[in-house]
């Protein structure tokens, strides 16, 4: 069962290293996504990018994993709330998938953060 859970952890990872190194791909197209009440679009692209990476880092050396968790599980509830709910209350039925998949992801980042709280 070890292994299980090794290479689920893993798997869960991986995804925020790639859509990580996309935050610094493709940050000019993605700033516009940046809600308008918040200054400087970029930069935060660039931040989000480098937390992902970060969050990768630890989740799969479990080093930091609990703070890591907690935080990339309230950055993925960040982002239903201030980016995907908007679209989708605006009209966007597409956002919808986006609103599950990252409250699912902040879900399992804070299982994760529960279970490796009891280590």
């Amino acid at each position: 069962m070890n292994k299980l859970t090794t290479i689920g952890r893993i798997m869960y990872a991986v995804p925020f290293a790639i859509f990580g190194i996309m935050h610094f791909m493709m940050s000019s197209a993605m700033a516009g996504m940046v809600p308008s009440f918040i200054p400087g679009g970029v930069f935060w692209v660039y931040l989000t990018g480098l937390a992902l990476l970060a969050a990768t880092v630890s989740i799969i050396t479990k080093k930091q994993i609990v703070l890591a968790t907690l935080l990339l599980g309230a950055l993925m509830f960040i982002f239903v709330l201030t980016i995907h709910l908007p679209a989708l209350i605006g009209g966007d039925q597409m956002a919808m998938s986006s609103v599950l998949k990252d409250t699912s992801l902040g879900g399992a980042a804070l299982y994760l953060a529960g279970v490796y709280n009891t280590e």
